[in-house]
């Protein structure tokens, strides 16, 4: 039983970032899913992908993986590089490139 802890990225939906400050440990997936012939579902027999438990820091969950004997991997969030733009700067009479309709 392998699980991953990290730091959720914010999804493509929202603009804020909500619910990026907790910590998340899930558990790998231990058999392959399959898909039903009937229906076309697919399922599985493994109940450890349905756990997410959330965490306030990464060393809470590191302690709760290490207490319950599970293995475990940390992926380190990457921090966004954010750009300073300015909407004046679109009319600068220094810029670089030909300010066109």
């Amino acid at each position: 039983m392998v699980a991953k802890i990290y730091r959720p990225t914010k999804s493509a939906m929202q603009s804020g970032k909500a619910k990026t400050h907790l910590w998340v440990l899930e558990f790998d997936q231990e058999q392959p899913r399959r898909i039903d012939p009937v229906m076309g579902y697919t399922s599985s027999a493994d109940m450890k992908q349905q756990v997410r438990l959330t965490f306030e820091t990464q060393e809470q969950a590191e302690a709760y993986a290490k207490r319950e004997g599970v293995e475990y991997r940390v992926v380190l969030p990457k921090e966004a590089a954010r750009q300073t733009v300015s909407y004046p700067d679109n009319f600068r009479y220094s810029r670089l490139q030909p300010w066109t309709h």
